[in-house]
Protein backbone atom coordinates (compact mmCIF):
# COMPACT_ATOMS: atom_id res chain seq x y z
CA UNK A 1 0.00 0.00 0.00
CA UNK A 2 2.86 2.38 0.89
CA UNK A 3 4.60 1.54 -2.40
CA UNK A 4 1.43 2.31 -4.37
CA UNK A 5 0.99 5.60 -2.54
CA UNK A 6 4.63 6.50 -3.18
CA UNK A 7 4.38 5.70 -6.91
CA UNK A 8 1.20 7.74 -7.22
CA UNK A 9 2.83 10.70 -5.46
CA UNK A 10 5.91 10.51 -7.69
CA UNK A 11 3.70 10.38 -10.79
CA UNK A 12 1.78 13.47 -9.67
CA UNK A 13 5.03 15.34 -8.99
CA UNK A 14 6.38 14.47 -12.46
CA UNK A 15 3.12 15.50 -14.14
CA UNK A 16 3.15 18.84 -12.29
CA UNK A 17 6.77 19.44 -13.36
CA UNK A 18 5.83 18.71 -17.00
CA UNK A 19 2.85 21.04 -16.64
CA UNK A 20 5.08 23.86 -15.36
CA UNK A 21 7.51 23.33 -18.26
CA UNK A 22 4.62 23.54 -20.75
CA UNK A 23 3.37 26.73 -19.09
CA UNK A 24 6.80 28.35 -19.47
CA UNK A 25 7.10 27.20 -23.11
CA UNK A 26 3.62 28.47 -23.93
CA UNK A 27 4.26 31.82 -22.25
CA UNK A 28 7.25 32.57 -24.46
CA UNK A 29 5.50 31.39 -27.63
CA UNK A 30 3.67 33.91 -29.77
CA UNK A 31 3.99 36.51 -32.51
CA UNK A 32 5.39 39.15 -30.14
CA UNK A 33 8.75 38.46 -28.49
CA UNK A 34 8.64 38.54 -24.69
CA UNK A 35 11.83 38.34 -22.62
CA UNK A 36 12.22 36.92 -19.13
CA UNK A 37 13.06 40.45 -17.94
CA UNK A 38 9.69 41.68 -19.27
CA UNK A 39 7.92 38.88 -17.40
CA UNK A 40 9.80 39.67 -14.18
CA UNK A 41 8.93 43.36 -14.51
CA UNK A 42 5.26 42.47 -14.99
CA UNK A 43 5.29 40.28 -11.88
CA UNK A 44 7.00 42.98 -9.80
CA UNK A 45 4.82 45.76 -11.20
CA UNK A 46 7.85 47.65 -12.52
CA UNK A 47 7.23 50.50 -14.97
CA UNK A 48 10.53 50.01 -16.80
CA UNK A 49 8.94 47.69 -19.39
CA UNK A 50 7.03 49.11 -22.33
CA UNK A 51 3.30 49.55 -21.61
CA UNK A 52 2.27 47.66 -24.75
CA UNK A 53 4.46 44.72 -23.72
CA UNK A 54 2.80 44.62 -20.31
CA UNK A 55 -0.63 44.58 -21.98
CA UNK A 56 0.46 41.70 -24.24
CA UNK A 57 1.67 39.74 -21.21
CA UNK A 58 -1.49 40.29 -19.15
CA UNK A 59 -4.24 40.19 -21.76
CA UNK A 60 -2.76 37.67 -24.19
CA UNK A 61 -0.04 35.43 -22.75
CA UNK A 62 -1.22 35.06 -19.14
CA UNK A 63 -4.91 35.04 -20.08
CA UNK A 64 -4.29 32.46 -22.81
CA UNK A 65 -2.40 30.15 -20.45
CA UNK A 66 -4.93 30.47 -17.64
CA UNK A 67 -7.91 29.73 -19.89
CA UNK A 68 -6.01 26.80 -21.44
CA UNK A 69 -5.45 25.36 -17.95
CA UNK A 70 -9.08 25.93 -16.97
CA UNK A 71 -10.49 24.54 -20.24
CA UNK A 72 -8.31 21.43 -20.17
CA UNK A 73 -9.11 20.75 -16.51
CA UNK A 74 -12.85 21.34 -16.85
CA UNK A 75 -13.35 19.31 -20.04
CA UNK A 76 -11.23 16.36 -18.88
CA UNK A 77 -12.96 16.11 -15.47
CA UNK A 78 -16.41 16.39 -17.04
CA UNK A 79 -15.42 13.69 -19.56
CA UNK A 80 -14.32 11.41 -16.72
CA UNK A 81 -17.66 11.95 -14.96
CA UNK A 82 -19.61 11.12 -18.13
CA UNK A 83 -17.62 7.95 -18.75
CA UNK A 84 -18.24 6.80 -15.19
CA UNK A 85 -21.94 7.65 -15.02
CA UNK A 86 -22.75 6.12 -18.43
CA UNK A 87 -20.27 3.19 -18.17
CA UNK A 88 -19.19 4.18 -21.67
CA UNK A 89 -15.48 4.71 -22.52
CA UNK A 90 -16.37 6.96 -25.46
CA UNK A 91 -18.65 9.30 -23.53
CA UNK A 92 -17.46 12.90 -23.42
CA UNK A 93 -18.44 16.14 -21.71
CA UNK A 94 -20.79 17.07 -24.55
CA UNK A 95 -22.73 13.79 -24.59
CA UNK A 96 -25.69 15.45 -22.88
CA UNK A 97 -26.03 18.00 -25.66
CA UNK A 98 -24.44 20.82 -23.62
CA UNK A 99 -22.24 21.94 -26.52
CA UNK A 100 -25.19 21.78 -28.91
CA UNK A 101 -27.28 23.91 -26.54
CA UNK A 102 -24.52 26.51 -26.34
CA UNK A 103 -24.21 26.42 -30.13
CA UNK A 104 -27.95 26.95 -30.52
CA UNK A 105 -27.83 29.99 -28.23
CA UNK A 106 -25.05 31.54 -30.30
CA UNK A 107 -26.75 30.57 -33.58
CA UNK A 108 -30.03 32.20 -32.55
CA UNK A 109 -28.13 35.34 -31.65
CA UNK A 110 -25.70 35.60 -34.56
CA UNK A 111 -27.75 33.96 -37.33
CA UNK A 112 -31.24 34.81 -36.07
CA UNK A 113 -31.06 38.22 -34.41
CA UNK A 114 -28.06 39.19 -36.54
CA UNK A 115 -30.07 38.38 -39.66
CA UNK A 116 -33.11 40.40 -38.58
CA UNK A 117 -30.99 43.32 -37.35
CA UNK A 118 -27.97 43.32 -39.69
CA UNK A 119 -26.76 46.67 -38.35
CA UNK A 120 -25.81 45.00 -35.06
CA UNK A 121 -22.28 43.71 -34.91
CA UNK A 122 -21.42 40.95 -32.48
CA UNK A 123 -17.70 40.47 -31.94
CA UNK A 124 -16.37 36.99 -31.21
CA UNK A 125 -15.41 37.95 -27.64
CA UNK A 126 -18.60 39.92 -27.00
CA UNK A 127 -20.23 39.32 -23.63
CA UNK A 128 -23.62 38.92 -25.28
CA UNK A 129 -22.38 35.86 -27.19
CA UNK A 130 -21.11 34.37 -23.93
CA UNK A 131 -24.51 35.01 -22.36
CA UNK A 132 -26.33 33.39 -25.31
CA UNK A 133 -24.10 30.31 -25.19
CA UNK A 134 -24.48 29.97 -21.41
CA UNK A 135 -28.25 30.34 -21.67
CA UNK A 136 -28.48 27.68 -24.38
CA UNK A 137 -26.35 25.26 -22.38
CA UNK A 138 -28.41 25.94 -19.22
CA UNK A 139 -31.69 25.21 -21.00
CA UNK A 140 -30.41 21.86 -22.26
CA UNK A 141 -29.11 21.04 -18.77
CA UNK A 142 -32.54 21.82 -17.32
CA UNK A 143 -34.15 19.49 -19.87
CA UNK A 144 -31.77 16.66 -18.98
CA UNK A 145 -32.27 17.19 -15.24
CA UNK A 146 -36.05 17.04 -15.58
CA UNK A 147 -35.76 13.88 -17.67
CA UNK A 148 -33.38 12.25 -15.16
CA UNK A 149 -36.00 12.64 -12.44
CA UNK A 150 -38.41 10.43 -14.40
CA UNK A 151 -36.08 8.11 -16.35
CA UNK A 152 -34.38 5.42 -14.27
CA UNK A 153 -32.31 3.73 -16.99
CA UNK A 154 -29.13 5.72 -17.65
CA UNK A 155 -28.96 4.33 -21.19
CA UNK A 156 -32.14 6.18 -22.17
CA UNK A 157 -30.75 9.45 -20.77
CA UNK A 158 -27.74 8.93 -23.02
CA UNK A 159 -30.03 8.42 -26.01
CA UNK A 160 -32.00 11.51 -25.02
CA UNK A 161 -28.83 13.60 -24.92
CA UNK A 162 -27.84 12.37 -28.39
CA UNK A 163 -31.33 13.12 -29.76
CA UNK A 164 -31.31 16.63 -28.26
CA UNK A 165 -27.92 17.23 -29.85
CA UNK A 166 -29.19 16.02 -33.23
CA UNK A 167 -32.34 18.16 -33.04
CA UNK A 168 -30.36 21.24 -32.07
CA UNK A 169 -27.87 20.63 -34.91
CA UNK A 170 -30.79 20.44 -37.36
CA UNK A 171 -32.12 23.80 -36.14
CA UNK A 172 -28.65 25.35 -36.42
CA UNK A 173 -28.29 24.01 -39.97
CA UNK A 174 -31.60 25.63 -40.93
CA UNK A 175 -30.50 28.92 -39.41
CA UNK A 176 -27.24 28.74 -41.37
CA UNK A 177 -29.13 27.99 -44.61
CA UNK A 178 -31.26 31.13 -44.33
CA UNK A 179 -28.61 33.40 -42.80
CA UNK A 180 -26.36 35.87 -44.58
CA UNK A 181 -22.78 34.87 -45.42
CA UNK A 182 -21.20 37.31 -42.99
CA UNK A 183 -23.29 35.99 -40.09
CA UNK A 184 -22.54 32.37 -41.03
CA UNK A 185 -18.84 33.20 -41.03
CA UNK A 186 -19.09 34.70 -37.53
CA UNK A 187 -20.82 31.57 -36.25
CA UNK A 188 -18.32 29.23 -37.93
CA UNK A 189 -15.43 31.18 -36.38
CA UNK A 190 -17.02 30.78 -32.93
CA UNK A 191 -17.40 27.06 -33.59
CA UNK A 192 -13.66 26.69 -34.22
CA UNK A 193 -12.92 27.56 -30.60
CA UNK A 194 -10.43 30.11 -29.32
CA UNK A 195 -8.32 30.77 -26.24
CA UNK A 196 -8.02 34.45 -27.15
CA UNK A 197 -11.70 35.28 -26.69
CA UNK A 198 -11.39 35.55 -22.90
CA UNK A 199 -10.03 38.64 -21.17
CA UNK A 200 -8.11 38.62 -17.90
CA UNK A 201 -11.10 40.12 -16.07
CA UNK A 202 -13.40 37.38 -17.41
CA UNK A 203 -10.97 34.72 -16.22
CA UNK A 204 -11.35 36.09 -12.69
CA UNK A 205 -15.05 35.15 -13.00
CA UNK A 206 -14.37 31.72 -14.52
CA UNK A 207 -11.74 30.55 -12.01
CA UNK A 208 -13.99 30.28 -8.91
CA UNK A 209 -16.77 28.61 -10.96
CA UNK A 210 -14.47 25.88 -12.32
CA UNK A 211 -12.51 25.33 -9.10
CA UNK A 212 -15.60 25.24 -6.87
CA UNK A 213 -17.29 22.70 -9.17
CA UNK A 214 -14.25 20.40 -9.34
CA UNK A 215 -13.69 20.57 -5.57
CA UNK A 216 -17.38 19.82 -4.98
CA UNK A 217 -17.35 16.78 -7.23
CA UNK A 218 -14.32 15.40 -5.34
CA UNK A 219 -16.68 14.73 -2.42
CA UNK A 220 -18.54 12.24 -4.65
CA UNK A 221 -15.38 10.24 -5.45
CA UNK A 222 -16.32 7.35 -3.16
CA UNK A 223 -19.80 7.10 -4.68
CA UNK A 224 -18.31 7.19 -8.20
CA UNK A 225 -15.92 4.38 -7.25
CA UNK A 226 -18.85 2.27 -6.03
CA UNK A 227 -20.79 3.06 -9.21
CA UNK A 228 -18.05 1.39 -11.26
CA UNK A 229 -19.08 -1.89 -9.64
CA UNK A 230 -22.65 -1.47 -10.91
CA UNK A 231 -25.70 0.59 -9.93
CA UNK A 232 -27.23 -2.24 -7.90
CA UNK A 233 -24.05 -2.70 -5.86
CA UNK A 234 -23.71 1.06 -5.37
CA UNK A 235 -27.31 1.34 -4.24
CA UNK A 236 -26.99 -1.47 -1.72
CA UNK A 237 -23.84 0.27 -0.43
CA UNK A 238 -25.88 3.35 0.39
CA UNK A 239 -25.36 5.47 -2.73
CA UNK A 240 -28.34 7.58 -3.80
CA UNK A 241 -28.14 6.96 -7.54
CA UNK A 242 -30.61 9.68 -8.52
CA UNK A 243 -28.85 12.32 -6.41
CA UNK A 244 -25.46 11.23 -7.78
CA UNK A 245 -26.72 11.52 -11.36
CA UNK A 246 -28.08 15.00 -10.75
CA UNK A 247 -24.81 16.10 -9.10
CA UNK A 248 -22.77 14.74 -12.03
CA UNK A 249 -25.09 16.26 -14.65
CA UNK A 250 -25.01 19.66 -12.95
CA UNK A 251 -21.21 19.56 -12.53
CA UNK A 252 -20.68 18.51 -16.16
CA UNK A 253 -23.05 21.18 -17.41
CA UNK A 254 -21.30 23.88 -15.40
CA UNK A 255 -17.80 22.76 -16.43
CA UNK A 256 -18.48 22.12 -20.12
CA UNK A 257 -21.06 24.89 -20.43
CA UNK A 258 -18.79 27.57 -18.96
CA UNK A 259 -15.84 26.65 -21.18
CA UNK A 260 -18.02 26.38 -24.29
CA UNK A 261 -19.64 29.74 -23.57
CA UNK A 262 -16.31 31.53 -23.32
CA UNK A 263 -14.04 29.53 -25.65
CA UNK A 264 -16.44 27.87 -28.08
CA UNK A 265 -16.76 24.08 -28.45
CA UNK A 266 -13.45 22.28 -27.85
CA UNK A 267 -13.75 18.59 -28.53
CA UNK A 268 -11.93 15.30 -27.90
CA UNK A 269 -9.98 16.36 -24.77
CA UNK A 270 -12.83 15.20 -22.54
CA UNK A 271 -12.75 11.74 -24.14
CA UNK A 272 -8.99 11.25 -24.44
CA UNK A 273 -7.66 12.78 -21.19
CA UNK A 274 -9.44 10.42 -18.73
CA UNK A 275 -8.16 7.37 -20.60
CA UNK A 276 -4.59 8.69 -20.63
CA UNK A 277 -4.92 9.31 -16.89
CA UNK A 278 -6.12 5.74 -16.25
CA UNK A 279 -3.24 4.40 -18.33
CA UNK A 280 -0.62 6.49 -16.49
CA UNK A 281 -1.86 5.78 -12.96
CA UNK A 282 -3.16 2.25 -13.63
CA UNK A 283 -6.06 3.11 -11.34
CA UNK A 284 -9.86 3.40 -11.35
CA UNK A 285 -9.92 5.35 -8.09
CA UNK A 286 -11.62 8.72 -8.60
CA UNK A 287 -9.63 10.23 -5.73
CA UNK A 288 -6.68 9.80 -8.12
CA UNK A 289 -8.42 10.10 -11.50
CA UNK A 290 -10.10 13.48 -10.90
CA UNK A 291 -6.91 15.43 -10.05
CA UNK A 292 -4.98 13.32 -12.57
CA UNK A 293 -7.42 14.10 -15.39
CA UNK A 294 -7.33 17.74 -14.39
CA UNK A 295 -3.55 17.87 -14.90
CA UNK A 296 -3.50 15.74 -18.08
CA UNK A 297 -6.30 17.78 -19.65
CA UNK A 298 -4.45 21.02 -18.88
CA UNK A 299 -1.28 19.57 -20.42
CA UNK A 300 -3.09 18.56 -23.62
CA UNK A 301 -4.59 22.04 -23.96
CA UNK A 302 -1.17 23.66 -23.53
CA UNK A 303 0.36 21.31 -26.11
CA UNK A 304 -2.52 22.13 -28.45
CA UNK A 305 -1.94 25.85 -27.94
CA UNK A 306 1.79 25.45 -28.61
CA UNK A 307 1.08 23.54 -31.83
CA UNK A 308 -1.46 26.14 -32.94
CA UNK A 309 1.27 28.81 -32.78
CA UNK A 310 4.27 26.83 -33.99
CA UNK A 311 2.51 25.21 -36.98
CA UNK A 312 2.00 28.53 -38.79
CA UNK A 313 4.70 31.18 -39.07
CA UNK A 314 1.95 33.80 -39.19
CA UNK A 315 -1.47 33.32 -37.65
CA UNK A 316 -2.96 30.77 -35.27
CA UNK A 317 -4.64 27.45 -36.03
CA UNK A 318 -8.16 26.94 -34.59
CA UNK A 319 -7.73 25.24 -31.23
CA UNK A 320 -10.65 22.87 -31.89
CA UNK A 321 -8.88 21.49 -34.97
CA UNK A 322 -5.62 21.02 -33.05
CA UNK A 323 -7.25 19.22 -30.11
CA UNK A 324 -9.05 16.97 -32.60
CA UNK A 325 -5.72 16.01 -34.20
CA UNK A 326 -4.33 15.24 -30.73
CA UNK A 327 -7.38 13.41 -29.36
CA UNK A 328 -8.55 11.35 -32.34
CA UNK A 329 -5.51 8.97 -32.40
CA UNK A 330 -6.14 8.09 -28.74
CA UNK A 331 -9.83 7.47 -29.43
CA UNK A 332 -9.03 5.27 -32.46
CA UNK A 333 -6.59 3.31 -30.32
CA UNK A 334 -9.25 2.95 -27.63
CA UNK A 335 -11.85 1.67 -30.11
CA UNK A 336 -9.42 -0.84 -31.66
CA UNK A 337 -8.21 -2.00 -28.27
CA UNK A 338 -11.77 -2.45 -26.99
CA UNK A 339 -12.69 -4.38 -30.11
CA UNK A 340 -9.71 -6.73 -29.71
CA UNK A 341 -10.63 -7.30 -26.09
CA UNK A 342 -14.25 -8.07 -26.96
CA UNK A 343 -13.22 -10.52 -29.71
CA UNK A 344 -11.07 -12.47 -27.30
Amino acid sequence: MNKLYRNTTITFVLLIIILLILIVCDFFTGSAEISFLDFRNWISGSLSTDKNTLIIIREFRVSRILIALLAGAALSVSGLLMQTIFHNPLAGPYVLGISSGAGLGVALLVLGVGGVLPTLSFGFSSGIIVFAAALGAALVMLLILLASLKIKDIFYILILGILIGAAVSAIVNLLQFFAKDINVKSFVVWGMGSLYAVSFNEIIIIVPIILATIISIMFFSKSLNLLLLGEDYAQTSGVNIKALRIAVFVATSILAGTITAYCGPIGFIGVAAPHITRWIFRSANHFVLIPGSLIIGAQIMLVGDLISHIWLSKGILPINAVTALIGIPFIIYLVLNTRKTSVK
